[in-house]
């Protein structure tokens, strides 16, 4: 059986000014990275303005588990299915971060047969969006060291600084550290510390940003500081955000693959879930809705995060309307759900099934809360029973949803024919009743009423407690002006709770806000529950042991 990249590097790629002629993007809006990637020209956007948009696909989760569930894969396979039953679909994913990618799960690029190509590059350094956002946020940074080293005139408090540096790889030595030591030459000493890239304000600048002039606005509201008589301290300020547009500019836009079949994919953006948004860019996602009649995307991890921000963050800055959820499970998930342990989960158990699959229906009906159709797709294993897939079939008719037992890791788009199928046939009907999308949260609540509000409807919580950190940091971020914004929830993907260990339908708990943290720039505020780490480490086995070049450059061990 071959692996994923075995698979990845045998496919027979088109050049990528195919793939971009399929779609009727000329030549000159084409900027190649080789042969097989490229990025696509700010002009391209205003051709376009006046194309009717497409129907929007958002493709989400229950709750992951160790056993998998495959959103991205299923994300793949279904663009490749659209293909095979004749429409016209763009997929529209995130870039892979390299802090993953080396530690605990190795590619992130689909699998088995459902994959975007050219895989060790998307992977690896692709087109070099991870770096740009790197270098500009630590630029940032180092102009705040430079600003208070050079007789700090804003008085900013050393003590007080918001913003931190960043890297795009797991090291959890360089969570908190100290700066500037070393004698007066070196700086002013200060405790700071790293976020992972895609933990970064600026990854959700870029995913968020309309145009070069928004992203320039939305740097220079980043709050980077309070000064030592409390006032706020924004980037425009420090007057790096003009230098920060230069290194972004070329990151800003969105870059064009292919997946396995040759249907074209946009891979661009790639903030974490649990942490962060969680989606790929709007300008990507805008571009996909313009060129194809169907956008497939994705929203990591469960739709109690990934779901939950794309509509009342990403949707509500973008002005888009999704037309149709795709909630990806396995029937092993739900049975591990259910308590089943990881080792046993190949063995039918009817009673561990019944009991896991609560966290389904919690799913389904948090989507049904937007006012969208949903259509359940079972990423189907060879060890599921004909009497485990009869179970979910009767629970999902029964709830009202299409339900497709789907392929397309072992047959690519073949395996996703009826799921494509019953995506369309949803869509088309829904489309003639006016299904009426609608955010759960009204940003004119105040803050903690946001949070009150996901917690009591989508995770299903009896209340929030605030801890007095999260009160002091709320009533600050209200009183300087952004009450009205978004909130962001990190929280542990592994429950719709904030504890990991409460799986299924989690009952009688609270969750617990320690902090929150104003991204004003990105336009929403952070909502720090449990223990969640903006950068995380590395695992005792690390898949950077697995990951090899030979000497003829050939890539071994990516996933």
């Amino acid at each position: 059986m071959l692996t994923d990249i075995e698979i990845a590097q045998s496919a027979k790629m088109k050049k990528i000014n195919e793939i971009a002629s399929s779609l009727g993007i000329d030549e000159e809006d084409l900027e190649p990275y080789g042969h097989y990637k490229a990025k696509l020209s700010e002009e391209l956007y205003s051709k376009l303005d006046n194309r009717e948009d497409g129907k929007l696909i958002l493709v989400t989760a229950i709750n992951p588990t160790p056993a998998g569930e495959g959103k991205t894969t299923v994300s793949v396979g279904l663009s490749e299915a659209m293909g095979r039953i004749g429409k016209n679909a763009v997929l529209a994913l995130r870039e892979p971060s390299l802090g993953p990618v080396f530690g605990m799960k190795g590619g992130a690029a689909g699998g088995g047969y459902a994959q975007v190509v050219p895989m060790e590059d998307i992977n690896l350094h692709f087109t070099g969006d991870m770096h740009a956002i790197t270098a500009a946020n630590n630029l940032l940074c180092a102009m705040i060291d430079n600003h208070m080293q050079q007789g700090n005139e804003l008085g900013i408090d050393p003590r007080r600084i918001m913003f931190k540096r960043c890297l795009d790889m797991n090291d959890r030595a360089l969570r908190n550290i100290v700066v500037g030591l070393g004698g007066k030459a070196n700086g002013v000493p200060r405790e700071d510390g790293f976020n992972i890239t895609v933990a970064s304000e600026i990854m959700a600048i870029l995913c968020l940003a309309a145009d070069i002039a928004d992203l320039k606005e939305r740097i220079g509201n980043i709050l980077v500081a309070y000064n030592y008589s409390g006032e706020p301290v924004f980037a425009r300020q420090i007057g790096a955000c003009g230098a920060m547009t230069a290194l972004l500019k070329d990151a800003l836009k969105p870059n064009l693959v292919q997946t396995l079949e040759n249907n074209p994919a946009f891979i661009h953006g790639g903030p974490f879930a649990n942490i962060a948004h969680g989606c790929n860019s709007i300008r990507a996602t805008k571009l996909a809705l313009k060129l194809g009649d169907y956008c497939i995307t994705e929203a990591g991890f469960g739709s109690d995060l990934g779901a939950e921000k794309f509509f009342d963050i990403k949707c509500r800055y973008g002005g888009l309307t999704p037309a149709c959820v795709v909630l990806v499970a396995t029937i092993k998930a739900l049975k591990y759900n259910g308590g089943v342990q990881k080792n046993d989960l190949a063995k039918e158990n009817m009673w561990a099934l019944e009991k896991g699959i609560v966290n389904l229906k919690t799913h389904i009906e948090n989507m049904h809360k937007y006012h969208l159709p949903v259509v359940v797709a079972i990423n189907k294993f060879s060890t599921d029973t004909a009497n485990e897939i009869k179970f979910v079939e009767d629970f999902c008719s029964e709830m009202g949803v299409e339900v497709s037992m789907c392929e397309v890791f072992a047959k690519g788009g073949e395996g996703g024919v009826d799921l494509a199928n019953k995506v369309c046939d949803t869509i088309q009907f829904c489309s003639a009743n006016a299904s009426e999308f609608k955010p759960i949260y009204d940003t004119n609540l105040s803050i903690k009423e946001k949070v009150e509000t996901i917690a009591r409807e989508i995770y299903r919580a009896d209340g929030v407690t605030f801890t007095a950190q999260a009160e002091k940091a709320i009533k600050e971020i209200e009183a300087i002006g952004f009450r009205d914004l978004p909130v962001c929830v990190a929280k542990t993907q592994y429950s719709l709770s904030d504890n990991p260990a409460l799986l299924g339908k989690p009952k009688n708990f609270n969750i617990t806000v320690r902090d929150a943290k104003l991204s004003s720039g990105a336009g929403f505020v952070v909502i720090y529950t449990g223990d969640i780490l903006t950068m995380p480490g590395l695992p005792k086995h690390p898949a950077a042991l697995d990951i090899d070049c030979e000497n003829n450059g050939n890539i071994t061990g990516l996933f």
